[in-house]
């Protein structure tokens, strides 16, 4: 399977490379050649298959012609060893928790599929791979646990100061080894100009090799379509139209459960719930997409003015409004109506929601408005305890901390703060 730029300025390119690039030579995001849909009988037995067997028949036509099968299954036992189970919340509504893993948030699958794949690819080789990754939350915690002492592998994360939980700025700033991070003067999308700006320094880039484990890498995205098939197995038995309602930032979670609808998973409808950071509802109300300056909100992870993957998204689609428009549907919440909707799930259903997976309850409940047959599943990306302070002043309710989070709360933070990229380029040649 190759990979082709979607500037479509680039020559394609192998799993492999594609992987160690992160990004083309043309500044375009690597994307499939194909996607060849599973048989039918796959989806008829999905019940029978466990999860690993349904990652591995999933993601094997995309990896195939660089990770033997034998490694890639142990892969998948290594990445996939926690639950992902689906909790019925009301009549027709369900939650997917996705936050069962080591640092408790959704990006563990993917962080640490990409890091077990360029660990692999590292094998015998003499020059050194630095990850850079610019974070809005959980990604900076996941790819630092994924990638912890991965041998040939150097991880630099950037994050904006003040604009993450404590828990998510302790997952990324306790563990030391090859893990450094730089706490940022600005705003995620900042982070993501400076790595940007690294990608595009051919100076730098001549000195050190760089890729990314943001879900701009087609490693840290492409393992996400899992999650949608896990679902699809726990609730085929309710013989339903499935809607999927994703809280969505750089929209690349999403973008991968398109991708497992592509592959034959039956599924009606997708809805992309975001926050105030509403660049993507604007544009399927009016067809013209106008990224703008993010804004700090409870729901951080999402908080994205120009998320990266919508134009995977697009392309899924040919780029043809109308059909996309058929397949997803996108509303935006304020804090406030985050805030009432974890109250009620709480009050009602006895459930504590994370501020993103509320997001996500109010962008399904919105859609089955009008289309109340459907059987409703929303996301929670993350455990509620990383947002401990939002949460307990929202509901009445003292959160019990999990162990993978104890376990950091007395670490000693180590960050270097930086506000230009020529601090992050001096940090890159010199680390």
């Amino acid at each position: 399977m190759n990979y082709y730029s979607l500037h479509k300025q680039a020559p394609e390119v192998s799993f492999k490379n594609a992987v160690i690039k992160g990004i083309a030579p043309d500044k375009g995001l690597y994307f499939p050649k194909r996607i060849t849909p599973l048989p039918d009988s796959f989806f008829e037995g999905i019940e029978d298959l466990s999860n690993q067997e349904i990652a591995f028949n999933a993601i094997h036509q995309f990896v195939s012609e660089e990770i033997p099968n034998e490694k890639l299954r142990e892969i998948l036992a290594h990445v996939l060893d926690f639950e992902f189970p689906v909790v019925k919340i009301e009549e027709n509504v369900a939650t997917l928790e996705l936050f069962h893993g080591p640092t408790m948030a959704f990006k563990d699958v993917g962080a640490r599929f990409m890091a077990n794949c360029l660990g692999y690819f590292s094998e015998g080789e003499s020059k050194e791979v630095t990850v850079l990754v610019a974070t809005s939350g959980d990604t900076g915690g996941a790819v630092a646990n994924g990638f912890l002492g991965v041998k040939g592998v150097k991880v630099v994360i950037l994050y904006p100061s003040g604009k993450v939980s404590d828990i998510q700025e302790r997952q990324l700033t306790t563990l030391g080894q090859n893990i450094s991070a730089l706490q940022v003067d600005g705003t995620f999308d900042d982070c993501q100009k400076m790595v940007k700006n690294a990608f595009l320094d051919e100076e730098l880039q001549s000195h050190i090799q760089l890729t990314s484990a943001n879900s701009i890498n087609v490693a840290r995205w492409l393992p996400q379509l899992f999650y949608f098939l896990f679902a699809y197995k726990q609730v085929k038995p309710q013989g339903k139209q499935i809607v999927f309602s994703v809280p969505s930032g750089n929209f690349g979670n999403i973008c991968a459960g398109m991708v497992a609808q592509k592959l034959g998973m039956p599924v009606t409808h997708f809805v992309a719930a975001t926050n105030v950071n509403d660049t993507v509802p604007e544009f399927m109300k009016t067809g013209e997409y106008n990224p703008k300056p993010s804004t700090a909100t409870i729901s951080n992870a999402m908080d994205v003015g120009d998320p990266s993957n919508f134009i995977r998204i697009r392309h899924l689609f040919n780029n043809d409004f109308e059909t996309l428009s058929k397949n997803l549907s996108s509303y935006t919440y304020s804090d406030a109506e985050t805030r009432e909707a974890m109250k009620l799930i709480y009050s009602d259903s006895n459930y504590i929601a994370d501020p993103h997976g509320a997001v996500g309850y109010l962008g399904l409940k919105k859609y089955q408005e009008s289309h109340p047959e459907t059987y409703g599943i929303f996301l929670e990306t993350a455990h509620p305890v990383k947002f401990l302070d939002v949460v307990e002043e929202t509901i009445p309710e003292k959160l019990e901390i999990p162990p993978q989070i104890q376990k950091v709360l007395l670490k000693e933070k180590k960050s270097t703060p930086i506000k230009t990229y020529q601090e992050l380029k001096q940090f890159l040649l010199d680390s």
